[in-house]
């Protein structure tokens, strides 16, 4: 979608007028612009303290080589370049069509003989940049754009010669982990069996709309690759037997592009002659009339540009409204992308950046000002990340500035005004980086030696090696949390898993104890601190961690209908004599030994379509000796800490539909709520009336996340909100 282009925008690339903004992320920004003839393209840049660096400036030229390797049959044709710029860009054909991935969520699943044909004309794309020793490394369904001319591969970013590792980024495996290979996940060279394990999750999502895999935080990801087999549920049996062989974890086993398009040909199921015809052929109406509507819009975008913020701005608008186009027929869409292809047009964002527009305000002192609505303006929002399949951003709070972790990309901003200070993709995920409050530190794995690092909050680069550790599994080892001086890290080591407390000046390490190997690894791991110990929650286990000694004070294991509550999507709440869990029912456990106090919930009626297995209550907050959660189909509640008697719920008059599992705050007079509408981002109920005092519209469209959260942060002043890769700031009430 075109943005209109921001008052610090340059206004021309080379001999190109800058139209619009089709995207912006932490390495640069994507532009629609018009040559002095009227040709649309797509240009990208990188942003100049990026260019400074010889190995971002070495990575930008290669993906314009990789670019023009592919051409413009299976790619976006670059039509100029300027690597060596002091904003170093390239221009390319805007290329008409959605991503994949959008086209599946407007349409669902694709019909076989579409995946086929999609299939086939991705291993031709694939073949031709193999033949030229290139090696994509991070297909995926947004680098995919759906045309009337067929699929085209775009995002050469990562893209390198095969068997040259001498630009892998540092600190993290290079790609989306939904689609690594085992191999890259590791760490190892991806070859051209790596470009085929991810065509053929490309094409499981095509198929069934989702990764083979599952979503989930990035160290999940990377454990189902290398151990767990795909969840092929929903592919066509006459497809299946194809993408297992893509799928298997030895690359030797898996076809290579040229076998693969055969058997996509041969076993059609129509029995066609060599033949599975035209991608176009099998693609849905609902599709072919976006295609249509993005084809005619090319012209009608015209050149925008926003004046100079100040304190009153808020949210980018979108520069066109396009009602709903009528069913087109094949052969008027291809006669239509003809025409909008040789005038050098497209209508469909690149997915090579972050979606949206990031934008903050400028610095000046903002007031909690109030729409006519009652809701507080925006205070500024951002995005970090490129994939919103990988789950939602992670926030941490660094001093007076909040640090963004998702996929691979840190993003460093000042909570109060959004300024950006630092960006860098030299972070694997959430797991490996942690804040004591004031520094922020990180697992580099890219040496012989897994380092704890700091990290500069005004670069995002590393800072030199704090602790090493030579018996650690890079992938299996993660950052628990800090407690006083204390970084804690647990790992497997060679002779089993380890518990370590690190001091955070000295790097001296302060302990160092066995535990038991967790059930699932390093996922669903919470630790939450509490004074000088710690609750650590994962799977159906609490403990008690005494961060001194590392010895645990107490363990217990919780009922399964109540271990939905220490999941780690599902922030438990703590008291300083309780810890309180939300589930089937509202469980609260004392502190002291770790058994349960009482709980709430049995015999609440939960609509005509209560199921007695289900999860009932949302992420509690607690606040005052006051516990707060929401319920399934009913609203906010309000609790009595320390005996579990219902205070209060919220009027029916008022109450609107919440997301049950998103994670809540509560500050001065208000309980801050995630809608059940991605359309709304916060639903503000005032503790005094129990009713909706005002609701907050979504500064980026529809887009919802999977686990929105809400976070009060008021040494800033402000309100946090967190859906997927977005990230945006609301003046807070006290």
């Amino acid at each position: 979608m075109a943005h209109p282009l921001t008052h610090d925008d340059p206004r021309r690339l080379g001999a190109y007028v800058l139209v619009a903004r089709l995207g912006s992320g932490g390495m640069g920004t994507v532009y629609l612009g018009r040559s002095p003839g009227g040709r649309t393209v797509a240009l990208k840049t990188m942003h100049r303290r990026f260019a400074a660096q010889t190995e971002f400036r070495t990575r930008f030229r290669l993906e314009i080589d990789a670019a023009r390797v592919i051409g413009g049959q299976y790619g976006a044709q670059v039509v100029d370049a300027d690597p060596l710029a002091a904003t170093p860009w390239f221009a390319t054909e805007y290329v008409l069509g959605p991503p994949l991935d959008d086209a599946v969520a407007l349409c669902g699943a694709l019909p076989e003989p579409a995946v086929r044909a999609l299939g086939a004309a991705l291993c031709d794309a694939l073949a031709q940049l193999h033949r030229s020793d290139v090696v994509h490394r991070d297909l995926k369904p947004s680098n995919i754009l759906l045309t009337a001319r067929g699929p085209k591969v775009i995002d050469f970013g990562i893209a390198r010669a095969a068997g040259d590792d001498r630009l892998t980024r540092t600190g993290a495996a290079a790609g989306t982990p939904a689609y690594m290979s085992p191999e890259q996940a590791v760490g190892g060279e991806h070859t051209p069996a790596g470009d085929v394990f991810a065509l053929a999750g490309v094409l499981v999502f095509a198929a069934t709309g989702r990764p083979p895999f599952g979503t989930g935080q990035p160290a999940d990801l990377l454990y189902r690759v290398r151990y767990a087999e795909p969840d092929l549920t929903g592919v066509p049996d006459g497809l299946r037997p194809a993408l297992e062989r893509c799928l298997a974890k030895d690359p030797e086993r898996r076809p290579g592009t040229a076998e693969l398009g055969a058997l996509l040909h041969e076993r059609a199921p129509d029995g066609a002659p060599g033949g599975i015809g035209d991608l176009v052929d099998h693609l849905p109406d609902a599709l072919l009339a976006d295609i249509a509507r993005r084809s005619a819009a090319v012209w009608e975008i015209q050149p925008a540009r926003l004046p100079v913020p100040d304190e009153e701005s808020t949210t980018l608008t979108s520069l066109t409204s396009l009602s709903r186009r009528p069913r087109v027929t094949r052969r008027r869409l291809l006669t239509l992308g003809g025409g909008v292809l040789a005038a050098g047009g497209a209508a469909g964002a690149w997915g090579l950046l972050a979606r949206g527009d990031d934008t903050a305000d400028s610095g000046r002192k903002a007031r909690p000002r109030r729409t006519p609505g009652g809701a507080p303006r925006l205070a500024w929002k951002a995005t970090v990340g490129r994939n919103l399949a990988v789950g939602d951003a992670t926030v941490l709070t660094v001093g007076d500035d909040l640090a963004l972790v998702s996929e691979g990309e840190l993003l460093c901003v000042d909570a109060r005004t959004g300024r950006r200070r630092a960006e860098s993709e030299l972070v694997a995920d959430a797991k490996t980086v942690l804040s004591d409050g004031e520094r922020l530190f990180a697992l580099d794995g890219s040496a012989s030696k897994l380092r704890l690092v700091p990290v500069d909050l005004a670069t995002g680069s590393f800072r030199a090696s704090l602790a090493e550790f030579g018996d650690l599994d890079p992938l299996e080892t993660r950052l628990v949390i800090a407690v006083g001086r204390s970084l804690v890290i647990e790992g497997k080591s060679r002779k089993g898993w380890v518990r370590i407390a690190v001091d955070s000046r000295t790097g001296e390490q302060r302990w160092r104890r066995s535990m038991p190997t967790p059930g699932d690894t390093v996922a669903g791991l919470v630790a939450t601190p509490l004074g000088s110990s710690f609750l650590r929650t994962q799977g159906e286990s609490a403990s008690l961690i005494d961060a001194r000694t590392g010895a645990a004070r107490w363990s217990v294991r919780v009922p399964a209908k109540h271990a939905n509550g220490l999941d780690a999507g599902r922030r438990h709440a703590l008291s300083p004599d309780h810890v309180f869990l939300g589930s089937s029912e509202l469980l609260a456990l004392r502190l002291a030994d770790g058994k349960t106090a009482w709980n709430f919930g049995k015999g609440r009626k939960f609509g005509e379509n209560y199921d007695p297995e289900a999860q009932h209550y949302g992420p509690p907050v607690f606040k005052d000796d006051v516990v707060y959660t929401t319920e399934r189909n009913n609203r906010l509640i309000a609790l009595d800490a320390r005996n579990g008697r219902l205070l209060w719920e919220e009027d029916k008059a008022t109450a609107s539909a919440l997301f049950f599992a998103a994670t809540s705050a509560v500050s001065g007079g208000y309980f801050y709520a995630s809608p059940d509408n991605d359309a709304q981002w916060i639903a503000a109920i005032d503790l005094r009336t129990h009713r909706v005092a005002w609701t907050f519209q979504s500064p980026f469209g529809d887009q919802g996340g999977i686990s929105p959260a809400i976070m009060a942060f008021p040494k800033a002043g402000r309100l946090i909100v967190v859906r997927g890769p977005a990230v945006c700031a609301l003046p807070l009430d006290e």
